[in-house]
């Protein structure tokens, strides 16, 4: 938990920062010396930099390496092939602004506390439409959810005091970047202004990445290890790719909508792979951790540019699951591993592993890089939960679902708010697309999944 003296510098700058720095991106603060904090940017140090890429919308099946039959990724193909990559990765909810703050936490939703994309309003359980973002008193309840951040200890606050610079570009919820602990960031987050999901910072990717090389080479100059947050707008809507990708897929594709996201997701690849090229040029590859995650799934509708039932805000696997990836050579060995499972509540474990620290005891994820974690873990947890919060604190007064896996069986748990919904219960061995619900045929099965549950987290709606 930040010190209430941090959290009031951090508003604080945040008003000066709508007023100063509105007309540009948010340039790095000078970071304090650590006294055997170990800098190096460019390899010298024993504390590696991190460059965590996260995908945003994108369905697990659909790069070339996983299989994809005309989407190509030659970039993160490359990248998995270098990696150690988890073919069954996890997100624990499947909805954008939840997501971020798990892989930036590494906590659960309910844990953290952001639970959904946007909050309550005056009138919304008498089913009155959501007001403007920036209407009042609607303004104000948003800015009231940033209390969520405000509260708490994120990996660029965890990384500072080893010495570590941090930067955010593309998709950020929270405000302004500093809310975050980032030193340097793209998001003004100014509300009044609509900066909902991420402002100026959603030009990263789609326009370059030169904010990146500019914070990269301020490192290098002033051998700070670092850590980047690259979450560009790609491949999610609007799906507006480069004509001559689009000219590729159209042939191939079933029809205009789809050829339009697999371009999109190659020009994600493009944007990738800018980055790894941007390490390598400054002779960073060695010394950095890249890790790769998507924030949920997407199946794309046949006849628009939307997501198609199953997939983004489900349980199901076209939801949740994604490809996870830790490159860093000469540490990491590379594998495709099929078999065991990873979460994005792993990623903030590993990292700090990764710098020699201690995991935190409140920390519910493992250090992707010990094998022992790895092959003593059996299960995964996640929840889902409604688009629109329910309540400002109460995370269980928008729970959906909640869902496990152990080994290859899954559960899906609806709350009492899907009265609609029974128990589902899937082998995912033999049905990886969740076609035949097994719960009638295996009670014991569903019953001993059920106690998992409510052993991980048994809301009071339950």
């Amino acid at each position: 938990m930040k010190s209430m003296h941090l959290r009031h510098f951090r508003i604080l700058f945040v008003l000066i920062a709508m007023f100063v720095l509105s007309d540009g991106w948010a340039g790095r603060a000078e970071a304090e010396d650590s006294a055997g904090s170990g800098s190096g940017a460019s390899g010298g140090s024993d504390r590696p930099n991190v460059v965590m890429i996260i995908s945003d919308d994108q369905a697990w099946t659909d790069y070339g390496f996983m299989g994809h039959e005309h989407i190509q990724t030659p970039r993160l193909d490359e990248l998995a092939a270098q990696s150690l990559t988890f073919t069954r990765g996890y997100v624990p909810t499947s909805l954008c602004r939840p997501s971020l703050a798990t892989m930036i936490s590494g906590l659960y939703p309910h844990q953290h506390g952001i639970v959904g994309n946007d909050p309550p309003w005056a009138g919304m359980d008498q089913g009155q439409r959501r007001p403007s973002h920036t209407a009042q008193p609607y303004l104000q309840s948003r800015i009231d959810y940033l209390r969520h951040i405000d509260a708490m200890t994120t990996l660029p606050d965890r990384l500072a005091p080893l010495g570590y610079r941090s930067l955010q570009t593309g998709k950020w919820w929270e405000g302004n970047f500093r809310r975050g602990g980032f030193d340097a960031g793209m998001t003004i987050g100014d509300m009044s202004r609509d900066g909902r999901h991420g402002d100026k910072g959603l030009k990263i990717g789609r326009q370059g990445i030169a904010e990146i090389d500019e914070f990269l080479d301020q490192c290098v100059n002033d051998q700070a290890p670092f850590f980047v947050w690259y979450a560009p707008f790609l491949p999610h809507t609007p799906h507006t790719p480069p004509q001559r990708l689009l000219d590729k897929y159209e042939p191939v594709a079933p029809s205009l909508p789809i050829a339009k996201y697999w371009a999109m997701c190659e020009w994600f690849d493009e944007s990738c792979g800018a980055v790894l090229d941007s390490l390598q040029q400054r002779g960073l590859s060695d010394n950095t951790i890249v890790l790769y995650v998507c924030d949920n799934g997407w199946i794309n509708r046949s006849d628009a540019s939307r997501y198609a039932p199953r997939s983004k805000r489900s349980p199901n696997e076209g939801g949740i699951r994604t490809p996870i990836m830790v490159r860093w050579p000469g540490h990491v060995e590379p594998k495709m591993e099929s078999d065991r499972m990873a979460s994005s509540i792993d990623l903030v474990p590993t990292v700090l592993a990764a710098a020699g620290q201690d995991i935190p005891a409140e920390l519910p994820g493992i250090n992707l890089l010990d094998a022992a974690a790895i092959s003593g873990r059996n299960h995964l947890f996640g929840e889902i939960f409604d688009h629109d919060i329910r309540s400002q604190t109460d995370p269980a007064a928008s729970l959906q679902y909640r869902w496990t896996i152990r080994d290859s069986m899954k559960l899906i748990d609806p709350s009492e708010s899907m009265d609609d919904q029974s128990l589902q219960l899937y082998d995912l061995a033999d049905d990886p697309h969740e076609n035949h619900d097994l719960a009638a045929e295996r009670p014991d099965v569903v019953e001993s999944l059920s106690k998992s549950l409510d052993q991980w987290w048994a809301p009071k709606t339950k």
